[in-house]
């Protein structure tokens, strides 16, 4: 039987050339090829089983400073003469963009590690019966769990995909990359006054993944802690985003430093280059080709290498977020940033990325913070693209003397996030697994509406 890649690689070929007999000038070809097992169980018994294979191919064309992206799923001959002639054809009739083209052939990644980046496991599939094994051991953990009345699900996962990029610039390169979930959600009290939380974990290699008793457990221990939830008081306190949380307040400020935002004139963040954004003891980094990491990559949408490099340095922003169109219109270099899906083209994205952590527990920052809000969970999102005012909504618990006096619902928290980024203190708690790793935040001042 054939090498997968192989297969991968053969129709990359078949595109490109397609796309050359068609009329394109230059083209590159993205061709996917994933598994992906769910299992799902409630009450004991199996409630959904999901399995998919599916091979997906991508193809943009180019014709001067135009460019199409057609996608198709049948990878037959006649279909992929067909995607070729309907790009090219689009690309005749799409406007002009003076920013688009492929990399020069200098600024392609040559060689790259994939066994370094430990990027997919080598172990076999997991049989469905074991994945549903799991789920029930994590169900039955947090039934265990006094207080808890009900579990609404658990759920375990896997995936496996590969990928392989073609250019007719002379780069083409591949990688496969592995993906295991296993998650529970529980439920404590009754009618209206139940409350849910959850836990879950995603690894790339199946040994790193948490056991299934932990999952369970953790998920009935947080819904159980979240009986007799009731609104805050109005005013304004310091706020701390647990690390579960935590990380959508720098996902803020990674969209206001992405080149398309930039771009646009679209950014709270357009004219802060070279500006504190962050305390001065902080960096975040980005890091592609961090090991087993869920956005570990070592070459863009474009085929350029990826490296490690410092968003922030010390609180100062250093730099967007680009790709190569994004990089022509500013008049900068690519940050090899590039990510596309198979039917639209490059634009910027980032990998994986670590914010600086402090030297306190999440306990002692609450110590320090005395009276205020601690947020576990978020929902709705009210974010000002050009000025940074942030409203969300947010449920968690009350703190007062620095302990949590009771679990709190149904509150909004207001601020700007260029001022609210500016004071935060992190904690030590990240997961360094994750590929966005931040600790729990501690924020002061912020307006809370409750009660």
């Amino acid at each position: 039987m054939s090498d997968p890649s192989d297969q991968l690689q053969s129709l990359a070929h078949a595109l490109l050339s397609a796309a050359r007999k068609a009329g394109a000038e230059a083209a590159d070809a993205l061709v996917a090829e994933g598994t992906s097992v769910s299992i799902d169980v409630r009450g004991g018994v199996l409630e959904q089983a999901e399995r998919s294979e599916a091979v997906e191919m991508g193809l943009r064309v180019l014709i001067g400073k135009r460019q199409a992206c057609v996608s198709a799923s049948d990878t037959r001959d006649a279909t992929v003469q067909a995607v070729a002639e309907r790009a090219v054809a689009m690309a005749r009739e799409a406007p002009e963009d003076a920013t688009v083209g492929l990399a020069e052939p200098s600024q392609l990644a040559t060689a790259w590690d994939i066994a370094a980046l430990e990027m997919a496991d080598p172990a076999a599939e997991p049989d469905p019966a074991a994945l549903e094994e799991d789920a029930r051991r994590a169900e039955a953990a947090a039934l265990a769990v006094a207080g808890v009345s009900q579990v609404q699900g658990a759920g375990a996962g896997y995936g496996r995909n590969r990928i392989y990029l073609a250019q007719t610039n002379g780069f083409e390169g591949g990688y496969a990359r592995t993906s295991r979930a296993l998650h529970c959600v529980a439920i404590s009290g009754e009618g209206l006054t139940m409350e849910r939380d959850g836990y879950g974990d995603g690894r790339v290699y199946q040994s790193d993944l948490m056991s299934a008793e932990e999952i369970g457990r953790t998920a009935g221990e947080r819904a159980v802690a979240r009986a007799g939830a009731r609104r805050p008081k109005t005013g304004a306190y310091p706020v701390l985003y647990d690390e579960r949380v935590a990380a959508s307040l720098i996902g803020h400020l990674l969209g206001a430093v992405n080149g398309s935002a930039i771009a646009r004139g679209a950014s709270w963040l357009r004219d802060a280059l070279g500006e504190a954004v962050l305390p001065d003891h902080l960096s975040l980094i980005e890091d592609p080709l961090r090991p087993r990491a869920g956005s570990t990559r070592p070459f863009d949408a474009e085929g350029l290498a990826t490296r490690r490099r410092a968003i922030v340095d010390k609180g100062v922003l250093t730099g967007w977020t680009l790709d190569l169109g994004t990089a022509r219109k500013l008049g900068m270099e690519s940050t090899a940033s590039a990510a596309r899906g198979m039917s639209s083209p490059p634009s910027p994205g980032t990998s994986n990325v670590a914010l600086t952590q402090g030297d306190k527990t999440r306990e002692e920052l609450m110590a320090e913070m005395g009276t205020g809000l601690l947020i576990t969970s978020m929902m709705g999102s009210s974010i000002n693209a050009t000025t940074g005012d942030y409203s969300r909504g947010a449920s968690g618990f009350w703190v007062e003397n620095g302990e949590i006096a009771y679990p709190v619902n149904e509150c909004t928290i207001a601020g700007n996030l260029r001022d609210m980024l500016r004071r935060i203190v992190p904690a030590n708690d990240a997961r360094l697994h994750l590929s966005t790793v931040v600790p729990s935040l501690l924020v002061e001042g912020l307006t809370l509406a409750g009660a």
